[in-house]
């Protein structure tokens, strides 16, 4: 990931809205955000002094959740059965890149080619070898 991709997903995580805030930006009640967090919908991080705080990825998971009961009409269960199932599916994708690269790493060539050619060879000639009969025949 980019060091842009790395600050972009931090400033998402970042809490920085109250419920009163974050309620207003969705479009719901602050109330509503109290039931989708009892329900497991929604798990806003806390102050030292417990205060809910929101971040922006809240705040779209809230859109989210709107976008299904409210427009597609799935109750609170489905769409927390959907959003887990998103979860994974993203999870998944991330599992499927890394083992792409692992296998593109793994066709790489190991050898590097070289330049060209700094050994050097060197020619020393043969002795002429001669093989009495007598000898050949312990041979075979």
């Amino acid at each position: 990931m980019s060091q842009d991709g790395k600050r972009r997903a931090a400033g998402e995580e970042r809490a920085v809205y109250i419920i009163s805030v974050a309620a207003e930006l969705a479009g719901v009640h602050p109330q509503t955000l109290r039931i989708y967090e009892r329900k497991g919908l929604l798990s806003p991080q806390r102050t030292s002094g417990n205060t809910r705080r929101y971040s922006e990825r809240d705040i779209a998971r809230l859109q989210t959740i709107q976008e299904l009961t409210q427009r597609r009409g799935v109750n609170l269960a489905g769409v927390k059965l959907i959003m887990e199932m998103q979860a994974e599916i993203e999870g998944l994708r991330r599992r499927t890149a890394q083992l792409e690269a692992e296998v593109r790493r793994a066709r790489r060539p190991t050898a590097r080619p070289m330049g060209p050619s700094t050994a050097t060879f060197e020619i020393v000639p043969l002795r002429s070898v001669t093989v009495l009969p007598w000898q050949a025949q312990g041979r075979a």
